[in-house]
């Protein structure tokens, strides 16, 4: 018969009575009671024979360091890994700007955290998610991701959600020198012309508060990038991008859903024109957004925060922040 591993069968047994059957006479009484006087005398004697005698002290006279410790929980482990100086003294935040592409991001998280803890960069991962009735603004959702990034790291990359590195050789350390380009042109696998700064270009806070920030004015898809490319001209910031990479277009895995989303792609009335401009007073200096909720999330074990994000915008200057 099977049992479940938590429990365990009772066994029972049957009770003797044979020594008290029959006739209980006077005499069988007194002979008990002198057999269980004897057998109480000889165990007090051997009890107190056995606490007189010394007992040995065993000493543990072993330095401190091999002094047994109880094994670390797993987090714990996690820390000590993180705490490791080879891991360098910078952290990033991993800002993606994001909207309604929940299949890239189940693949994308769990891939970058695994990616980068390889490189030992320390790193937290911030999704901001647009929830408002707006078009997409992707640089205003990099903006808020500064803002909100906190004191614990110092730089950032500005990271799509639809572009997996594939190739380890690629560098994701601290830009001290300038903002490094990490989709950089001749390794992008659709963006290629000279100027392109988007996909995933890592630059310190500090830069990137020299720079304002990014243009507010670019809702809906595109152009944002090579408005910031001048920005970072204007700053005087030197430029860097990878070199020795030997894999080409296909350094990159490309994940973007092809579903046409007309109300974030298509460009509306003076948005044509605007878009080529350089926006010289907007950025940090003038982002309106409030921010909806937070929610610490783990994909495949991979921990992220979601900040869930409601731009505001001025239809006066930008009536292109709704379709129609």
């Amino acid at each position: 018969m099977m049992y479940s591993s938590r429990r365990k069968p009772v066994l029972y047994f049957k009770e003797e009575r044979r020594f008290l059957s029959g006739k209980c006479t006077v005499y069988k009484l007194f002979g008990l009671c002198m057999v269980l006087l004897l057998v109480s005398l000889l165990w007090l004697q051997l009890s107190c024979s056995g606490d007189m005698s010394p007992s040995p002290v065993h000493e543990d006279r072993r330095p401190p360091q091999q002094q047994l410790q109880p094994p670390p929980c797993p987090a714990d482990a996690h820390a000590s890994a993180a705490d490791d100086p080879s891991w360098g003294p910078h952290k990033l935040t991993l800002i993606v700007p994001f909207r309604e592409r929940f299949e890239e991001l189940l693949v994308f998280v769990p891939f970058m955290h695994t990616f980068l803890n390889k490189k030992k960069i320390r790193h937290k991962i911030l999704i901001i998610n647009q929830v408002d009735h707006y078009r997409f603004n992707r640089a205003s959702l990099i903006n808020v991701g500064y803002l909100e990034s906190g004191n614990d790291t110092d730089y950032l990359a500005m990271h799509d959600v639809d572009l997996l590195p594939l190739n380890e050789a690629l560098d994701y350390g601290f830009p001290e020198e300038g903002p490094f380009h990490v989709a950089s042109p001749e390794l992008h696998p659709l963006y290629h012309y000279k100027t392109y700064v988007g996909g995933i270009l890592l630059l310190t806070k500090r830069h990137y508060n020299m720079c304002n920030g990014m243009s507010n004015r670019f809702w809906g898809w595109g152009r944002e990038d090579d408005e910031f490319y001048r920005r970072l001209r204007k700053a005087e910031l030197q430029l860097f991008r990878p070199s020795g990479i030997t894999t080409g277009y296909k350094t990159f895995l490309h994940i973007h859903d092809p579903a046409w989303r007309k109300r974030d792609q298509k460009r509306v009335a003076a948005q044509k024109q605007e878009q080529f401009k350089v926006d010289p007073e907007g950025g940090l200096s003038n982002l309106l957004y409030q921010v909806e909720s937070r929610q610490e999330l783990s994909i495949s074990g991979a921990p992220c925060t979601v900040i869930n994000t409601k731009l505001e915008c001025d239809q006066n200057l930008t009536p292109w922040c709704l379709l129609g």
